[in-house]
């Protein structure tokens, strides 16, 4: 692909995640839901800038009242 379109296909792709990579804010994708067939649901998280901390601290906080880390969707097929 051209070097010009490369931009607008990641955006298409990762239309929430682009604005963020460029500005340097910290951002975070967290499952905190699954759908009824085990498919995880995620949000994500932006933290001021230069405050990752925050960001891992909820995240902790977050894993620990939901535990996601041995959730495994089912396999396709």
């Amino acid at each position: 692909k051209a070097l010009d379109t490369l931009a607008e296909d990641a955006l298409a792709a990762t239309p929430n995640t682009m604005l963020f990579n460029m500005t340097g804010q910290p951002a975070i994708s967290l499952p905190l839901h699954w759908s009824p067939d085990g498919l995880p649901i995620g949000t994500q998280w932006v933290g001021r800038f230069g405050d990752e901390a925050t960001l891992l601290r909820l995240a902790s906080q977050l894993e620990t009242a939901r535990p996601w880390a041995d959730r495994l969707p089912p396999l396709l097929g």
